[in-house]
């Protein structure tokens, strides 16, 4: 077929499912959307024309059933299925069966995803076509002891990773031979979890490694063309964060080496859609090596399409992978694709930065997205929308195009400062932070730039006073039709002119801490004097304007977005989202009662998720370090550690077990 479908049925969910969804509005092209009962309500579901329920075990198994996705484009109308990324995006037998009921699948041949999905195959593919490759072992028929025996030969540290995937799933640094089994067992686990092939290969890890990638498109009529590189290299558990175009810092022969490499694999598999090329390039001796071929649209494709907005008609991805699916040629040849600027992506997650970036879930309680010159926001966000571990913890893609990078960072910057996502914790901060990081602004980087620059972790900078003057003024704050303070004549005790007589207020920080300040609130001024009256008054002006307060206290005025829930305060003041509440009554002045305190043996979920295996039983003896339990969360595996020395006197989880932050795994007995 040649001419566009009259309807499309996207195979996926969340931001990259409303960006699709985009593209058929502008073509003409009905968007069916798919959705799990726990989606239900989800932003992708009303940015399509039409939704289909999925049926499942768990709230992610309707998204990988091919055969209940098919039945549901067949039941819309649909004549395509767009599968975004993730999930069913790089399944060969997926797109097979969509090609056998008469379904376009848009993307490339099942024949070209088989040949690059095999991370071993794909290896193999590039030597042959003369692109280089990093020194390794694959695994065989003899399981993971004789592939652990075989990847001791390779001088380490060594890199385990998922022949069937990528995105980080199944991937681990190893520095020592002692921790290559363990790791090879983990990235097993999480890659059978994410693929469903838990097939392994062992590489050399080049030391000083930058992630660099190439955006290609091949078509049927045998066209390819290359639309330039992306640096990827600001990473966390392998996993990107910060994304830009062009790769800041190689010369023009590296640039074209890592182009005609990318093309040179192209060209031999005969690739027919979207796809990219990764390289890992030693960022001392300029070398680069094959890491592999994602068959797909990227996460990051928006950079490209920004610094290739200017050429004839603009570029769309999405809109040329369902063109090329129907057959038709390639837009436009390789001479008339010209970058112009620069672009840079950030990834808003929901995850805490300063605590190991940790998934986090939560309700979008207030929602601002930024706007501006060469601003871009790819997001599947709605308030009232639920954040749960079901699913990866990408919520928005914030872009943000330039003439050079120096104006493309200072745009992100400051659209990422005007980014408020109320009710889930975000990286958005950290992000912030990185862009300000003296080596990311110069372009020095490597994959190991984030464990550089905070090898303890990063902390954001103590909180001000400000976030408490503006709970305070927030919860002090009449509505305006039965504010008494609305005419401030006749005569008040204990407080200066203008200002309400004080009275007694009690809130928790976001650490549930109890702070009690007596509160003066007058037209715009407000005077905060702590109970106990050991700490001087805070003067501070205000001013309220929607559901933005603006509050001044001696020289420096702070803005914050807000939204008040019931007894809830939810802040966010450009640092981040941070829930105050303010009880009332009893409740308020009423010291809760104390819980009993665990015993440094009591091993707790720090999070929500699901409990993938018990690594221990009652009776086990233990030491710092051994495994507990593994526990998975938003489509990652994080192994629980003792803590001491001692035996496991209780399990408290099962496999399959969903714990919530703060439920009990394992009870250790302390001992010799």
């Amino acid at each position: 077929m040649t001419a566009l479908p009259s309807c499309l049925l996207i195979a996926n969910r969340g931001e990259i499912a409303v960006r699709i969804a985009r593209t058929c509005r502008a073509l003409g092209i009905r968007a069916v959307a798919v959705h799990s009962a726990a989606d239900a309500g989800a932003a992708h579901v009303r940015a399509c024309d039409q939704a289909v329920a999925l049926a499942g075990a768990e709230p992610s198994a309707g998204y990988l059933d091919g055969a209940q996705l098919i039945a549901a484009a067949r039941a819309a109308g649909a004549q395509a299925i767009h599968p975004g990324y993730g999930f069913l995006a790089e399944n060969a037998a997926f797109a097979q069966a969509c090609a056998a009921a008469g379904l376009t699948f848009v993307g490339p041949s099942p024949a070209a995803i088989r040949a690059m999905g095999d991370k071993i195959a794909a290896k193999a593919l590039a030597a042959e076509a003369g692109v280089p490759v990093v020194p390794g072992i694959a695994e065989g028929g003899g399981g993971l002891e004789a592939l652990a025996e075989a990847a001791r030969t390779l001088a380490f540290p060594l890199l385990v990773k998922a022949s069937a995937g990528g995105g980080g799933r199944g991937m681990r640094i190893v520095e020592r031979p002692e921790a290559l089994p363990e790791a090879l067992a983990l990235a097993r686990r999480e890659a059978e979890a994410a693929f469903g092939d838990g097939r392994l290969l062992v590489e050399r890890y080049v030391a000083s490694p930058r992630h660099v990638e190439v955006q290609v498109f091949g078509d049927r009529q045998g066209n390819a063309l290359h639309l330039f590189e992306r640096d990827c290299s600001v990473q966390r558990r392998h996993q990107k964060l910060i994304e830009e175009a062009p790769a800041p810092g190689l010369s023009e022969a590296t640039r074209r080496g890592l182009h005609e490499a990318a093309l040179q694999l192209v060209r031999r598999i005969g690739y027919d859609n979207a796809g990219t090329v990764e390289f890992v390039l030693d960022a001392g001796s300029r070398e680069f090596f094959f890491l592999e071929m994602n068959t797909r649209l990227q996460v990051e494709h928006p950079v490209t399409e920004a610094i290739l907005a200017s050429v004839p008609g603009g570029l769309d991805l999405v809109e040329w992978q369902i063109r090329v699916a129907a057959g038709q040629p390639l837009p436009l040849a390789q001479a008339a694709i010209r970058p112009a600027g620069w672009a840079i992506e950030a990834r808003i997650n929901a995850e805490d930065a300063a605590d190991g970036f940790r998934p986090q879930t939560g309700r979008i309680a207030g929602l601002a997205l930024p706007e501006g010159p060469g601003i871009r926001v790819d997001a599947g966000l709605a308030e009232g929308q639920a954040v749960t571990p079901f699913y990866d913890s990408l919520l928005a893609k914030v872009i943000a195009w330039g003439p050079d990078r120096a104006t493309a960072l200072a745009r992100l910057e400051r659209a990422l400062g005007e980014t408020a996502l109320l009710g889930v914790t975000t990286n958005a901060a950290f992000l912030r932070r990185v862009l300000r990081d003296e080596a990311f602004a110069a372009g020095v980087m490597t994959t190991h730039l984030l464990a550089e620059r905070w090898p303890e972790g990063w902390r954001p900078a103590p909180e001000p006073l400000e976030p408490a003057a503006a709970a305070l003024v927030l919860r002090g704050r009449p509505a305006p039709a039965d504010s008494p303070w609305s005419s401030l004549a006749g005569w008040r005790l204990g407080a200066a002119a203008g200002l309400a007589a004080r009275s007694p207020v009690v809130l928790l920080d976001p650490a549930g801490e109890r702070r009690a300040f007596w509160l003066a609130l007058g037209a715009g001024r407000a005077t905060l004097q702590p109970l106990d009256e050991s700490a001087p008054p805070l003067a501070v002006t205000f001013a309220v304007e929607g559901e933005r307060l603006t509050v001044g206290h001696e020289g420096r005025t702070t803005a914050w977005r807000f939204r008040v829930e019931g007894e809830t305060l939810h802040l966010d003041g450009g640092a981040g989202w941070r829930p105050w509440r303010a009880p009332t009554g009893l409740a308020a002045w009423t010291k809760p009662r104390a819980q009993a305190a665990d015993g440094e043996g009591s091993v707790r979920a720090a999070g929500p998720g699901l409990v993938a295996s018990v690594e221990v039983a009652a009776g086990d003896p233990v030491e710092p370090g051994t495994p507990l339990v593994v526990v998975e969360s938003m489509k990652l595996f994080q192994t629980v550690r003792a803590g001491l020395t001692g035996r496991v006197a209780a399990v408290a989880c099962r496999a399959g077990q969903a714990v919530a932050a703060g439920d009990l795994l394992v009870e250790i007995e302390a001992g010799e």
